[in-house]
């Protein structure tokens, strides 16, 4: 299918499915965590599926090549991305299975029914609003900074559009994890999977991979840890298998 790219846009190979997406290299571009969210993120066959803050679209079309999920919506504030995730998913001739549309998160439970989806995924902003320095760019600001929504709105839509016993998973920081897990408790979500991922074997972690279940028993399964690099640009064998490679 052939399609317009605008101004400082590009064309990336998802290396599935043959699938590819739109991106704006002047924004915010979607990154490893997006790719390493897919692979965690457990969809059962026929689910409906809601992304939280999709951007690109990247999880939506990713978890539609990895997965049997029925349909998937990607929710997005931004009318620019909103746009620019349309045409990404209309170039991968998904339009029967994936629909973006655009609003806010924390309305989002005026734009979609009650408990009406199996899965919610989210790759949410990691910073507040005060923490480092933010960039003058609302967009590219908003990507990286609780400016737009917090964790807490994430996650409070996230427990209100999910059936009991839908699965919600997040991929975030380390240093949040205390909070994430209040904030998951609060609202009626209870963790039950968690992967910390390592840059190298010998460092801190620097992502977490967190799924809670609507109405869930208290009990959370901690996986063995992800671990990127062998050495310095050198992906470790599971990485490459995530990728695809």
């Amino acid at each position: 299918m052939r399609i317009e790219l605008k101004a400082g846009e590009r064309l990336d190979d998802l290396h599935r499915n043959g699938y590819r997406i739109i991106q704006n290299e002047k924004l915010f571009c979607f990154g490893m965590d997006a790719v390493l969210l897919s692979a965690f993120a457990q969809v059962k066959e026929g689910g409906q599926v809601l992304d939280l803050g999709t951007g690109t679209g990247v999880l939506s079309i990713l978890l539609a090549a990895k997965t049997s999920g029925g349909h998937f919506t990607g929710l997005e504030i931004s009318e620019y991305c909103v746009d620019m995730a349309t045409r990404s998913v209309s170039l991968n001739k998904l339009d029967g299975r994936v629909a973006i549309v655009q609003g806010d998160i924390k309305k989002a439970g005026e734009l979609f029914a009650p408990a009406s989806f199996d899965t919610v995924i989210s790759n949410p902003p990691y910073m507040t609003a005060r923490h480092g320095l933010v960039n003058p760019d609302l967009e590219k600001a908003a990507a990286r900074h609780e400016l737009l929504c917090t964790l807490e709105d994430v996650v409070r839509a996230a427990a209100a559009l999910l059936r009991v016993g839908g699965n919600f998973c997040m991929v975030h920081r380390p240093f949040r994890l205390a909070e994430i897990i209040r904030a998951l408790s609060q609202y009626g979500l209870e963790p039950k999977r968690m992967r910390l991922v390592y840059p190298y074997a010998d460092r801190e972690p620097n992502m977490v991979l967190i799924e809670a279940v609507r109405g869930g028993k208290p009990r959370m399964t901690v996986e063995k840890p992800l671990i990127v690099y062998e050495q310095p640009g050198v992906y470790t064998r599971e990485i490459h298998e995530i990728y695809g490679n």
